[in-house]
């Protein structure tokens, strides 16, 4: 009898067990399901669901301007603080170009990220049989910071040999608007998280560029195939102009702060919840099993000579 009292018990158990545990599972998903929330900047809630691009974004794409020259008498200031003029660069070998700025939060790391990796699998260097020309679009940056971006970035690629063939530029506004404008690079500026508009909304992508400045290939996103490079290097070197490529674009954009963080206060108090059901529900179980065990322990055990005579 007590052999089958203690089974009692633990199928009792058991099921309590399996109850609660599918209703934990319950929570866990729901609480999964609220918490989808992406950190500040990352997306916007509280709007409905569209297929449309905000309208901020419908100025921050990227126009494909093959065979257009680049404006080769615009003026920059180097890594070293030296004003140089964009035909600088040209002339003798092709160029990768690269449009971003030195304090991106988010995308233009990744793109040069992509860009120095698929670099690192290409035998091509830099200074030799091209040139890697980035060029902020904030008037703002400084040639210090651009030098501190170049030193990163060439450590990274691990070929300090090769720093003649990186250029890291700032300039003036009009001549970078006149370089985006030819690339047909679209940005806007956009609040960062103290509501200055010290930030910029725009589309990642890379340009090949002909030894005489003109665009020969665009390569979208943050991520490049070493092959296509090596071989857009070989076309653009021999003045060849590329097709367009399909426009599936990555933008670096930041939200509306206030939105996203009335969410993720939404989001933290449901998760908040959820931790405290899953304390007061293992509390439960907890107390539940010592009752049990309890009982268990002071269960008279039958008398088997009474019971059978």
């Amino acid at each position: 009898m007590r052999d089958g009292m203690q089974t009692e018990s633990q199928i009792r158990r058991n099921k309590m067990g399996r109850g609660i545990l599918a209703l934990v599972a319950g929570i866990l998903l729901t609480s999964a399901a609220w918490s989808q929330v992406s950190s500040y900047g990352e997306k916007q809630m509280g709007e409905p669901a569209s297929d449309h691009l905000p309208s901020v974004l419908t100025k921050s794409t990227i126009v494909q301007k093959l065979n257009t020259r680049l404006p080769l008498n615009a003026t920059f200031r180097d890594d070293a603080g030296q004003t140089v003029r964009l035909g600088d660069y040209f002339g003798k070998r092709p160029a990768i170009l690269s449009l971003v700025y030195y304090n991106c939060p988010m995308l233009c790391s990744e793109e040069m990220d992509g860009l120095v990796g698929a670099l690192q699998m290409v035998k091509f260097k830099p200074g030799k049989d091209f040139d890697v020309i980035v060029a902020s679009i904030d008037p703002s940056e400084t040639p210090e910071l651009a030098a501190k971006k170049k030193a990163f970035y060439l450590k990274r690629y691990g070929h300090p040999e090769t720093a003649k063939g990186w250029h890291f530029l700032t300039g003036e506004e009009p001549s970078i608007k006149a370089l985006a404008d030819a690339t047909g690079f679209g940005y806007v500026r956009v609040p960062g998280p103290d509501g200055k508009l010290t930030q910029f909304a725009h589309a990642s992508a890379i340009e090949l560029v002909t030894p005489d400045g003109r665009l020969s290939q665009y390569y979208l996103g943050v991520e490049y195939s070493p092959k296509d490079l090596r071989l857009g290097l070989v076309e653009a070197s021999e003045g060849k102009i590329g097709s367009p490529v399909d426009a599936i674009m990555t933008y670096c954009y930041h939200y509306d702060p206030l939105l996203n963080r009335h969410s993720l206060i939404v989001a933290r108090v449901v998760q908040l919840g959820c931790i405290v059901t899953l304390l007061c529900l293992g509390g439960y179980m907890l107390v539940m099993f010592r009752r049990d065990v309890k009982k268990d322990k002071v269960m008279p055990v039958p008398n088997w000579k009474n019971v059978i005579g």
